[in-house]
């Protein structure tokens, strides 16, 4: 970032993870966060709000880090009361936690988390879909026939609050995501009663070209800026030579 960014009248940019979230965590959330796997998470965000200490959250993304990283921290610290995901593999603790009954799951199919994530954002209480239905995931939910076919209900999510992570943004709060990086965070961005962006690059105002922007900046509250983002791989598969 060049310069002194703050200067805009219309800024949404704090200065670090820390303070942005400063007065709009509390224990009991409902949080929608981005990224799969460790792909496109906010991790400055995460790691932030590990440090808040808030507990008995519950977390809609699509899965729960790995131990020690991404939202694997804040399984470490108990923060974490309920996981609504379509993936908890590659977390021992987590596993540990769930057979111990330390912590509830919430299964989700991928493409249902994706659409109750869109639908919060876009206003939408409910839809009906084909995925699901004769299995668990149907249990305790409305089924209703469409054409000679069976659909299950499912709810929209709306989240007290939504962290996601950008590739560029401006100081608006416009964002644009990195390629497999959007991943589940341009849904759970409009999804969020308050949405919290951190991204790699921040520019001013105008200098994003408007076709390419991902979320409008109408959905993001504050931004943060992580220049230099600690991308790990999930999981390494070495050749011999």
């Amino acid at each position: 970032m060049q310069g002194d960014k703050r200067s805009s009248t219309m800024t949404k940019l704090w200065p670090d993870a820390n303070r942005a979230l400063d007065g709009i965590v509390r224990d009991g959330m409902l949080l929608a966060i981005g990224g799969f796997g460790l792909c496109g998470i906010p991790e400055a965000l995460i790691h932030a709000l590990r440090e808040t200490g808030v507990r008995d959250l519950t977390i809609a993304s699509n899965n729960a880090g790995v131990d020690a990283w991404g939202l694997g921290e804040l399984l470490q610290t108990r923060q974490i009361k309920k996981m609504i995901s379509s993936y908890v593999g590659e977390n021992a603790e987590f596993e540990r936690q769930y057979l111990h009954g330390e912590i509830e799951v919430e299964f989700s199919p991928q493409g249902t988390l994706a659409e109750r994530l869109r639908a919060g954002g876009a206003g939408i209480p409910g839809f009906y879909t084909r995925t699901g239905v004769g299995t668990l995931v149907a249990e305790g939910k409305e089924h209703k026939d469409f054409d000679g076919m069976t659909y299950i209900l499912e709810r929209g999510i709306r989240a007290d609050l939504a962290l996601v992570k950008a590739w560029k943004a401006d100081l608006h709060g416009n964002l644009i995501y990195r390629r497999t990086a959007r991943n589940f965070n341009p849904n759970a961005a409009t999804c969020g009663i308050v949405t919290v962006a951190e991204a790699e690059i921040i520019l001013e105002p105008g200098q994003l070209d408007p076709d390419e922007i991902h979320t409008p900046g109408i959905f993001v509250h504050r931004l943060v800026h992580n220049p230099m983002p600690d991308k790990r791989i999930e999981k390494k598969i070495l050749r011999e030579v």
